[in-house]
């Protein structure tokens, strides 16, 4: 499988010609990242928020047949059960051969029944910037209970770049946890490739 991340939650994951995207965010709603204009199969979001339901952004198309499926993780988007941002939902997306966890607006501790659903994973894509979600310190210890074989962090600024909130967290703020990490060049990763570091931070295409 082919990962792309196009900014902010926003995510292209494609095989045998097939397109998924996850979370498009709405045009204007995360600073510094340039509008989602994309062509796919099928769409998914984590939760309605403008930052990631912007599915009218994607034009969907009757592509190939869908090689995955897809496991939805109901949870919640704050350390108290909804009560100040409401709900958010995890994806886990199985080719048969890779495991992927995109956590949405991930904003608690999962619960141990949820940590079983999310067990065997290849890739997670995570968000690490607090505030809104867990923070990095939180996302590392998560990352520890889960072990996948790659980390990707989203939602997340980054002020050298020009882009994310100014409420949340860097990716410094994550990284600093792990004593092997690859900064990417490009914004895309292929699931098969084994010489990755334990978290990979890349580029948001849509910069």
């Amino acid at each position: 499988m082919k990962i792309t991340w196009l900014g902010h939650a926003c995510f292209k994951i494609e095989k045998a010609g097939f397109v998924l995207i996850i979370d498009p965010y709405q045009d204007g709603s995360v600073p510094g990242l340039l509008p989602i204009r994309e062509k796919a199969d099928l769409v998914l979001c984590s939760h309605e928020h403008r930052d990631h339901n912007g599915r009218e952004l994607v034009e969907l198309r009757k592509g190939p047949e869908n090689p995955f499926t897809i496991e939805t993780i109901d949870t919640w988007h704050d350390e108290v059960h909804g009560a100040k941002r409401g709900a958010t939902r995890m994806f886990v997306i199985d080719d048969g051969e890779t495991r992927i966890a995109h956590l949405g607006d991930l904003g608690c501790e999962p619960e141990p029944e949820q940590l079983k659903q999310l067990a065997g994973l290849d890739v997670v894509l995570i968000p690490v910037g607090g505030h809104y979600t867990i923070d990095g310190r939180e996302a590392a210890e998560l990352l520890a209970k889960l072990r996948p074989r790659i980390a990707i962090p989203m939602h997340y600024r980054d002020d050298e770049a020009g882009f994310g909130y100014d409420v949340i967290g860097t990716v410094a703020d994550f990284t600093r946890y792990f004593d092997r990490v690859e900064m990417a060049s490009g914004s895309e990763i292929e699931t098969g490739d084994t010489s990755t570091a334990p978290v990979v931070v890349l580029r948001p295409a849509r910069r």
